[in-house]
């Protein structure tokens, strides 16, 4: 972001001052967790949920949290201020620390995680954008990914190889499919819809829990749309009427072609609109938009 700040280890500083060790386990193990924290109008969106996320995604590989969930709302609010607030993603990555020698066994005894914080412009799309209008592309492959997907961990190259693959064929995302059964995208988590029905796959070990996904469910819910948390078979994905994808920074995505076939009738669904707009709208009011 030109003439941004970012945060490493205590000080906010200009990018290019930002340094870390070759020994940090971030950079030789990808030992380390991530959050990404969408703020509208400089107000950051559902940063409890992310938070609460991040202690989870600590806890379980064994980084002690370096901030309680004050001290990160602190700390987050003062990233968005140094960046001139607006629309923008905050990225939280915390490694397990500098170390004395490349080991895989944690260092003994502890060193002090590793915290960098970064920001990037978001781009709110136009109600007349091609996602909005047209929706979008997606593909089906294999899930490759490790067995704790449920851990925001900062090792994606599965991801990144299975997001190329999307790209290079033209698509923005890959569906991805582990023993018939539909899990998320490889950055997103995905939503069918059934004659008005919207389903999505349940939390487990296998997906992420997605904040805007929990979000979504909760708008289902408060707004009279059916929706269930169930397994997709991959036959359930390829009749559905609409696919959705979802993510913080793409909010929720129509996917109207699949595997270059045509979803539904090849255009963003009425469900999806319905949701759409009370999703808009309690982002506009939670962040002051109106």
């Amino acid at each position: 972001m030109a003439n941004g700040k970012v945060y490493l280890n205590g000080e906010f500083l200009d990018p290019e001052r930002a340094r870390i060790s070759p020994m940090d386990r971030g950079f030789l193990f990808a030992d380390g967790v991530y959050e990404v924290i969408p703020a509208f109008n400089g107000v950051l969106f559902r940063l409890d949920a992310h938070l609460q996320r991040l202690e989870r995604s600590l806890a379980e590989v064994s980084i002690a949290n370096p901030h309680d969930r004050a001290g990160w709302r602190r700390l987050c609010e003062e990233m968005v201020a140094a960046n001139g607030g607006g629309n923008l993603s905050v990225y939280l990555q915390i490694t397990r620390g500098v170390a004395d020698k490349r080991d895989h066994a944690f260092p003994d005894p502890p060193v002090a995680p590793t915290v960098f914080l970064t920001s990037a412009p978001i781009p709110v799309p136009a109600a007349d954008s091609l996602h909005q209008t047209r929706g979008a592309a997606a593909i089906t492959l294999a899930d490759t990914r490790w067995a704790r997907c449920d851990i925001k961990s900062i090792s994606l190259l599965p991801n990144i190889l299975l997001r190329q693959q999307a790209v290079a064929s033209g698509a923005v995302e890959a569906v991805l499919l582990r023993e018939g059964l539909v899990t998320e995208g490889a950055a997103s988590n995905v939503f069918t819809v059934h004659n008005g029905e919207v389903s999505t796959p349940p939390h487990s070990a296998r997906i992420l829990g997605g904040i805007t996904r929990d979000l979504v469910v909760e708008l289902c819910r408060e707004h009279g749309i059916p929706v269930v948390e169930r397994e997709i078979p991959e036959a359930r994905l390829h009749d559905a009427d609409e696919i959705w994808v979802s993510s913080s920074t793409k909010d929720v995505v129509p996917i109207t072609r699949l595997n270059d076939r045509p979803v539904g009738d090849g255009r963003p669904g009425a469900t999806w609109k319905t949701l759409s707009r009370h999703y808009i709208q309690f982002k506009r009011r939670l962040c002051g938009l109106d």
